[in-house]
Formats: structure tokens, C-alpha cells, sequence
């Protein structure tokens, strides 16, 4: 029941609270999760208020990986999910965790991972770091108090996950499994590391010709990113588009070259 779960990352944006840490790498063990992922944590998950709190979990704080950016957090991912504290918002579309984190648990290509990622405690996921993630989630609550902690956020998830691996979970819940768009369920999907390439690439781009401008190009790739991310394009059409981009970048080079009057 664990072997699909062993590609699954849990991902925490900032954390600030060793207790926090503590507490998700319990539930972790618990769901039979083990790769911990922090992202610029603001505070010691190997101290003392950390381990108190992981109980018998040690080993997975001592086995999380630090990196400095959430794309950094993402690097050999295939598919992400992130969770967010906001019931409504019109950028984003919101769904409910159990019908998306069994999508995290399908067949993904060989030495490629997924990820669960969750904000910091204090502010949660900016429109920025939700923009990495292909499928968002909302956990429902008490309309008059729907704020979770970080450690029950996840807690919640894992437990979803950890059940959508269980067979007599599934039997006994009647647990409806949506159908998934064919490219969801493909194994060549790009990764997401992959996509970042091609998104900077494409931003460089159409700021030299002039279709973004500074201070709108943020905006602008937040469309582009949804776009493809609903699109879920395989690495050979990412390696396709890549290409183009970079014979339209040749060409309008040589065009400046030929006309540096036009400059």
C-alpha cells in the first residue's frame, strides 16, 4: 500500500514554527509519507521544539530537504498540487482534496516525483507560488472559522492520501474516483522543472518583441502557466515549443543584424 506514496513530496513554503515542522513529520510517518521538503524555513527543524514534536518521526527531519525556492522544491516533479486557505478566488480553480490528491498517486514516468505544497503559516500560498502548481485544493471548513493549521492541513492530506492507497477504504467509502483528462493519466507528461524552462524562455521572448511589458508580464504568464498547465503538454511538445521559441529568437537577431537601422 506505501509504494505509490514513496514519490509523493510534502512541501512547506517558509515555515516558521519548529512545532509545526514537528508535528507534519509525525503525521507523515504516520500516513506512511517520507520526503519532506522546506523551502527557506524561518526556523530550526532539527531544534529541540521540532523533535519534541515528531515523536518517533526523527528521521524525517533529519532527512528533509532545504532549498532556497519552491521551483527548487519542484525540480524532478511531474505533478503538483498546492493547497490553499481561500475559498473563493476568481484567478484559480478550486477543487476538493479528495478529488484531486489521488491524481498524485497515478503512474507517473521513471525517477519523477509528485508534490504536495503547502504556504507559509502566517499568510499561506501567494498567487506567485500557486502559479507552479497544476491543480489547486481548498480543504472545507466552518464557514465562520475556515482557517487550518499548517500541521492539520497537511494532516487532512496525508490522510487522503494514505486512504486513496487503501483498498478496503475504497470498497467500504465508495470513494468517486473522477475520470481525468488523457493527458492527465500520461506517463510523458512534462516535469514541472521541465515547464520552468520553457515559461522563462517564453517570457525572455515576448518581452523582446514587445508583446509583455515589465510591470504587465506577470500577469500575462499567469495565463500562459494556467494555459498549460491544463494543457499538461508531454516533454517532446515542450522540447517542440522550445524549439520554436528559439528559432524565432534566431530570427529576429538576424533581423536586427540585417536592419540595425530599426533598432
Amino acid at each position: 500500500m506505501t509504494a505509490p506514496l514513496s514519490s509523493i513530496r510534502i512541501v512547506l513554503v517558509e515555515p516558521a514554527g519548529a512545532l509545526n515542522i514537528g508535528s507534519v513529520a509525525r503525521v507523515m510517518k504516520n500516513m506512511a509519507l517520507q520526503h519532506l521538503v522546506l523551502v527557506h524555513p524561518r526556523c530550526n527543524h532539527l531544534g529541540e521544539e521540532a523533535r519534541l514534536m515528531a515523536v518517533h518521526a526523527p528521521e524525517i527531519l533529519e532527512s528533509a530537504q532545504v532549498v532556497d525556492t519552491l521551483p527548487q522544491a519542484l525540480v524532478g516533479c511531474q505533478r503538483a498540487v498546492a493547497a490553499t486557505g481561500r475559498p473563493h478566488t476568481p484567478t484559480f480553480t478550486l477543487e476538493h482534496p479528495r478529488q484531486v490528491l489521488p491524481w498524485l498517486l497515478e503512474p507517473t514516468a521513471p525517477d519523477t516525483a509528485s508534490a504536495l505544497v503547502f504556504g507559509p503559516e502566517d499568510r499561506g500560498l501567494n498567487n506567485d507560488e500557486l502559479n507552479y502548481a497544476q491543480r489547486l485544493i481548498y480543504i472545507p471548513a466552518n464557514p465562520t472559522y475556515p482557517s487550518l493549521n499548517l500541521s492539520q492541513a497537511v494532516a487532512i492530506c496525508c490522510y487522503e492520501l494514505f486512504q486513496s492507497c487503501n483498498p478496503w477504504f475504497q470498497a467500504e467509502q465508495h470513494v468517486d474516483r473522477p475520470a481525468l483528462p488523457p493527458a492527465a493519466a500520461n506517463a510523458s507528461t512534462a516535469s514541472l522543472d521541465q515547464l520552468e524552462g520553457f515559461y522563462q524562455q517564453l517570457e525572455a521572448l515576448l518581452l523582446d518583441v514587445g508583446y509583455l511589458y515589465p510591470h504587465t508580464a506577470n500577469s500575462r504568464m499567469h495565463k500562459f502557466r494556467r494555459l498549460f498547465h491544463r494543457a499538461m503538454p508531454t516533454y517532446e511538445e515542450v522540447t517542440m515549443l522550445r524549439g520554436i521559441l528559439s528559432q524565432m529568437k534566431w530570427a529576429i537577431e538576424q533581423s536586427k543584424k540585417m536592419h540595425p537601422q530599426q533598432e
